[in-house]
């Protein structure tokens, strides 16, 4: 078995399913990360995430520096390794990330791939809002959109996380940081008819506690999966035609883009996206509750 065999390919396919990459580039982070983890296991005798360091970083890229990689190859390593490091801290096999303070090489920024509003709308209108598993596909649809959040965080929703008293959503975000993110009205609507219509036909009645308090759920009544999540997103893309490469990251990326488009304030849009370390009790420190409200339902599409 290769170093760090089972984290890497746990990572690949979060990669793969999160952020929609296609094979070459799954490839491509596969190699840059088995030569990294290889250099780290066998060159520097670490045996565990939990035991790589900063400077163990810093001395796998002079490696890499002294090899004469182009510049943008070189960004392509640090954010494959920066990436693998953040993933492994969320999911708990290092209780820390030594890639944090690494610097990327200057290099051209590439914008990330989003939906056009007209877009967005097409693939809305397609779930058949009649049928239960529509209903809830058109709930999914609606809360990526309506709200930006994450593929794992949407998949860990509870009913319990829906304050819907005042709009907002709580997400359980990386690190189980806790932000409360507006849910805008089309979307608090999809969820609510979810729940009311559909939701309860899911429930494993001879198993009851499959289900738990997890809000979206599979036509068997356990919770839905990454994996399941893509292959709604990607349904009803065909379905509406959409040529682009539609992944469920997609939504997230083209939420923030149309809020900002449309004037957005940065700092509440990163607020609702949870870049900044933002806990429940202080979730109204930077922005108050009124102006995320206000400005979600003055600049999204959907608000």
């Amino acid at each position: 078995m290769k170093p760090f065999e089972p984290e890497l390919n746990r990572y690949l396919q979060f990669v793969r399913i999160e952020k929609g990459l296609a094979d070459n580039s799954i490839h491509s982070y596969r190699n840059d990360l088995e030569r990294y983890l290889k250099f780290v296991h066998n060159q520097l005798n670490i045996k565990e995430l939990a035991g790589v360091g900063h400077l163990h970083i810093e001395q796998f890229l002079e490696e890499l520096s002294s090899l004469g990689l182009e510049v943008s190859s070189m960004a392509r390593n640090v954010s494959s390794i920066r990436s693998f490091h953040e993933f492994a801290l969320a999911e708990g096999f290092a209780e820390a990330n030594p890639a944090e303070l690494i610097e990327l090489p200057r290099t051209a920024k590439k914008l990330p791939d989003v939906l056009s509003p007209e877009e967005i709308d097409s693939i809305l209108q397609k779930p058949d809002r009649t049928r239960d598993a529509d209903i809830r596909d058109a709930a999914i649809l609606e809360t990526l959109y309506g709200t930006g959040m994450r593929v794992s965080e949407l998949v860990g929703l509870e009913k319990d996380n829906l304050y819907f008293e005042i709009g907002f959503i709580r997400v359980i975000g990386k690190g189980n940081k806790e932000r409360l993110v507006p849910a805008g009205e089309p979307a608090q609507q999809a969820i609510e008819h979810y729940i009311e219509v559909a939701r309860p036909r899911f429930v494993n009645d001879d198993n009851p506690g499959k289900s738990k308090n997890r809000l979206f759920l599979n036509q068997r009544g356990g919770p839905l999966s990454r994996v399941s999540i893509w292959s709604i997103v990607k349904k009803y893309a065909e379905k509406a035609g959409i040529k682009k490469n539609v992944y469920p990251h997609i939504f997230r990326h083209s939420f923030a883009t149309h809020l900002l488009e449309g004037g957005a304030d940065l700092r509440a849009v990163q607020e609702m996206l949870g870049h900044a370390s933002i806990l429940t009790t202080e979730i109204y420190t930077h922005v108050d509750r009124s102006l995320l409200h206000q400005v979600h339902r003055e600049f999204h599409p959907r608000g």
